[in-house]
């Protein structure tokens, strides 16, 4: 009896989670939205109007370089185009129409209720973040927020010529010859799902992978979250892969899929009014 107690009074003190780390594009609100499906098109129309690649090629490359590298940005980085990163984001997150977005008062009641460190990770710029999370309503939800310009100084993106030419690596032609021995080139842009990249961000956040719980939509973002050591949330399905172990058809099923935030911040509470009720106890006597 003595050690329930013990071991209760020791998580109130000490919860298992100090951190909840939140994708946000089709995390913190739905794929359904349509926001998605609007920035592809951009991203298409960017690679074919600002980089003069090829229309009829341009779907498929985007769709591999999305899936070799994670964001097409870098994958276009990666393969030798050269531009500037704040051009790239104000043609494809400049011309979202947010409005699609509505303000979720359910998601942030859930968010406020939690007395725990909460912080956005995404791959998306600043300023895209925070119009987002303004149109959500959840702009105070989080302490804060690490994005592209938190792993990637804009330094590097303006000081790059416009005039400097680089050869362009054909990954389509790669591709359709089957070259399977051939290595694809490296991005410097760093971004989910690099593993190495997301440890970066845990230390720029100084945030502990074994105390924080990791919600995404992206199964590799979450499998790579899982193999640096974070406890993870797989959004947008009811089907847990390898590498989620929890997975939530939408953000608004948090409190059923993890009670035990809630259970274990009352806890925190309790102990805290006990502490209190304790202390003026002895002053008054």
């Amino acid at each position: 009896m003595t050690m329930e107690y013990e071991d209760g009074y020791g998580q109130a003190q000490s919860p298992k989670y100090d951190c909840l780390l939140f994708d946000l594009d089709d995390t913190l609100y739905p794929l359904s939205s349509g926001i998605a499906l609007h920035c592809r098109e951009n991203i298409q129309a960017y690679m074919a109007e600002k980089l003069g690649i090829e229309k009829s090629k341009v779907p498929e490359m985007c769709a591999l370089l999305y899936k070799h590298y994670g964001t097409t940005m870098a994958g276009l980085r990666a393969i030798g185009y050269e531009f500037d990163y704040d051009d790239f984001h104000s043609f494809v997150h400049g011309r979202l129409p947010y409005e699609m977005l509505k303000p979720d008062p359910v998601l942030r009641h859930l968010l406020l209720s939690l007395p725990i460190r909460k912080m956005i990770f995404t791959n998306g710029d600043r300023i895209h973040a925070a119009k987002v999370l303004s149109r959500l309503g959840l702009e105070d939800c989080f302490e804060g927020v690490i994005c592209f310009e938190t792993l990637n100084p804009l330094e590097d993106s303006s000081s790059r010529g416009k005039d400097a030419k680089t050869e362009i690596f054909d990954i389509l032609g790669h591709l359709s010859e089957k070259d399977t021995g051939v290595e694809f080139p490296k991005t410097p842009v760093l971004c989910k799902p690099s593993e190495y990249a997301m440890v970066e961000a845990l230390k720029i956040g100084k945030i502990n992978p074994q105390r924080t719980i990791f919600f995404d939509d992206s199964i590799r973002n979450i499998q790579s979250g899982k193999r640096i050591g974070l406890h993870t949330v797989l959004v947008g399905t009811h089907i847990r892969v390898k590498g989620a172990d929890h997975a939530l058809e939408s953000i608004h099923n948090i409190r059923e899929a993890l009670p035990e935030l809630w259970e274990e911040a009352e806890k925190v509470e309790e102990t805290r009014y006990q502490g209190k009720v304790a202390i003026e106890t002895s002053v008054t006597a």
